[in-house]
């Protein structure tokens, strides 16, 4: 670093000390220091030489990379209407894991010659630490070789998924340049967005871009990604949801290949819980699963869940909403823990997760309408579960209890808070720091039993995991002030580098919720996910037949499709009450069956005519009406958590 007098400010408003650079902690208040390397977009970017401060805050690390070394003051922000790609990012934030979020605007020169710099956090970038030498991580093309054929499958995985979101948002030609797609471990990563300004990108020159750039695949399955770039490139695959589901078939068949030539304990789970009052509640209103202490372990148990909820109302209820919301969900997912991998359809088994999250809010919802609970006095809660099975994890949420997700190499939120301000940055309204300040930012806009369920959106996602990770659940209890982001590194990471268990470092966790935050009762669960993967001795390739016959493919599962059992189809049929039942019949047996009704009941007509005497009826007689009866009432929708009420919000 040129500048030695470079320091790093206190984040602390009551400290603002000065820092050296390589220290992570306050040395004068123990302050942990955010270290937040910036990517610098803008047209002849030219930010100065290595080692100049700009605008008094920002210290030039690279060519592109500046280091905010006042991490405590608020970013500018209020030159970002001028620049139009700002709302791709703001509303891409779903998709943060691989896309760099706004974080302000640096303004160089003078109101002549001013020149606005766009300033973008959570990018791939690597600091090695013993150095302090900052490196962008490698781009996909150069590590492609050295990956293993399911990371191999994973990395276009990736892709293909986060295809259809920048296309609706107008900058899928991101993924089109090999510069901007760099890999964190197993994540792939853009370093920018840009715009589809001269043409609407093509699934076709996707597929080039892989056969140019992505050469030398592993043996097991070069024919496969062969396939697929020829058919994206002749227009056989036409949809990312053809692609994705072509690549969950690779994923499916590598992990089976290789799970029968290795040992039955390649892949472990274990799962451990833990909960704590805090130092400053008096009740407990959080509820999780497993209980406290008791460690899960797959193999040799069958089944693997987690699950978190975070009560709200009170005394009012919120312990009984989250211990509810805990035997429910507990219910409806003990089928699906159970279900043999080469029996999973991703896509059922994610609708089942927001199905039963729904059942859970009905009957939390209706508890409440049977109490006569109106407004603040309903009581509820937030849930966010995982459901690890084989190479995939899935991840269900409502409200703003987190899930993240530790590698080697980093630390990444995968949920986003229901939430005002993430509502604001969704809809593109404001960069998420500016929304914090907001009143009432925290409010949540949704969470469960506060509303029926047709008006709940609960997320659930899927990950694939090809390494060993950690995935941390947690209530705001821990989260709140970014206590994960700050710890993550010195107490997580460590399970992983086998220097600590996930029993300590659970305890740790919560000692550092109660020392650091203390506002809340905090909630936990960590789950290890140990990964042994080895070459499969198998030519890996693609089932193109539905694609040569029909140009497109119905991915969508049948609104009655769900796992109530392990069966040997990919699909199980619930019995559904007849109270639940919605009959759909196809328009091709709609025509048949309405001329037979009609032929039916003119036959009947007919034969009662006959049968009776013709006698000469009023020419406005009708039959008499029952003016007792009366339709069934139906109960009003519950009041949920509304801006308009300053919405429902956890005391913090």
């Amino acid at each position: 670093m040129e500048n030695e007098a470079a320091t790093l400010y206190c984040p602390n408003e009551y400290c603002q000390a000065a820092n050296p650079l390589t220290h992570n902690f306050c040395q004068r208040c123990s302050t942990p220091l955010p270290k937040r390397y910036l990517w610098a977009v803008g047209d002849g970017l030219s930010l100065g030489s290595v080692g100049q401060i700009l605008a008094d805050r920002y210290l030039v690390i690279g060519k592109t990379v500046v280091l905010d070394i006042k991490p405590g003051l608020l970013p500018q922000t209020s030159e970002l209407d001028g620049l139009p790609i700002i709302r791709a990012y703001l509303k891409l934030i779903p998709y943060r894991l691989h896309i760099p979020q706004i974080y302000g605007v640096l303004s160089l020169g003078d109101k002549q010659s001013r020149r606005d710099i766009l300033l973008l956090e959570k990018v791939p970038l690597l600091m090695d630490a013993k150095i302090f030498h900052l490196n962008v991580c490698s781009s996909l093309a150069s590590v492609w070789h050295e990956a293993t054929s399911i990371r191999q499958i994973h990395y276009l995985w990736q892709i293909a998924n986060l295809w259809q979101p920048l296309l609706v948002e107008g900058v899928a030609s991101s993924l089109l340049d090999p510069n901007l797609l760099r890999v964190e471990g197993p994540l792939v990563r853009l370093l920018e967005l840009r715009s589809d300004e001269d043409s609407l990108p093509t699934l076709s020159q996707l597929g080039t871009v892989w056969e140019e750039s992505l050469v030398k695949p592993q043996p097991a399955v070069s024919e496969f990604i062969q396939q697929i770039s020829n058919s994206l490139i002749q227009n056989e695959i036409i949809s990312a949801e053809q692609l994705i589901k072509i690549l969950d078939q690779g994923l499916s068949e590598l992990w089976q290949a290789a799970r029968s030539e290795l040992h039955p304990t390649q892949s472990v789970i274990k799962i451990i819980t833990q909960t704590d009052t805090g130092p400053t509640r008096q009740r407990n209103e959080d509820a999780r699963y497993p209980p406290n202490n008791v460690i899960i372990s797959k193999p040799p148990q069958q089944n693997a869940l987690a699950i978190v909820c975070d009560g709200i109302g009170g005394h009012e209820g919120g312990n009984v909403a989250s211990n509810l919301a805990i035997e429910t969900i507990h219910q409806q997912a003990k089928d699906l823990t159970s279900i043999p991998p080469q029996n999973i359809e991703p896509s059922i088994l994610l609708n089942d997760l927001e199905a039963a999250i729904a059942n859970v809010n009905d009957r939390i919802s209706q508890r409440n309408d049977s109490e006569h609970r109106q407004g603040r006095q309903r009581m509820g809660t937030t849930l966010v579960m995982a459901l690890p099975i084989a190479h995939e994890i899935y991840i269900a949420h409502v409200g703003d209890s987190r899930a993240y997700w530790i590698t080697r190499y980093g630390c990444y939120q995968v949920t986003l808070d229901d939430d005002i301000a993430s509502r604001e940055v969704r809809l593109g309204y404001a960069v998420y720091r500016d929304a914090l300040q907001q009143s009432g930012s925290g409010s949540l806009v949704q969470a469960l039993g506060m509303s029926k369920s047709t008006s709940l959106h609960p997320t659930a996602q899927r990950f694939i995991v090809d390494e060993d990770a950690v995935f941390l659940l947690t209530s705001d209890g821990l989260s709140d002030f970014d206590r994960v982001e700050d710890y993550w590194e010195t107490e997580i990471l460590p399970i992983l580098t086998e220097d600590a268990n996930i029993e300590s470092v659970s305890q740790r966790l919560i000692e550092i919720a109660n020392t650091k935050n203390g506002h809340d009762n905090v909630t936990i669960a960590l789950i290890h996910y140990q990964v042994k993967y080895s070459e499969p001795d198998l030519t890996l390739t693609a089932n193109l037949t539905q694609l040569n016959h029909h140009k497109t493919v119905n991915l969508n599962p049948k609104p009655t499709e769900t796992y109530l059992k392990v069966s040997e189809q990919k699909t199980a049929v619930i019995p559904e009450t007849l109270s639940e039942r919605k009959v759909k019949l196809p328009l091709s047996f709609l025509a048949p069956l309405m001329i037979a009704l009609v032929a039916g009941s003119l036959g009947y007509g007919l034969m009662q005519w006959r049968n009776s005497k013709p006698e000469p009826s009023p020419v406005h007689s009708s039959q008499p009406t029952n003016q007792n009866q009366t339709a069934p009432q139906t109960p009003s929708p519950a009041k949920g958590i509304t801006e308009s009420q300053s919405t429902e919000s956890k005391n913090r």
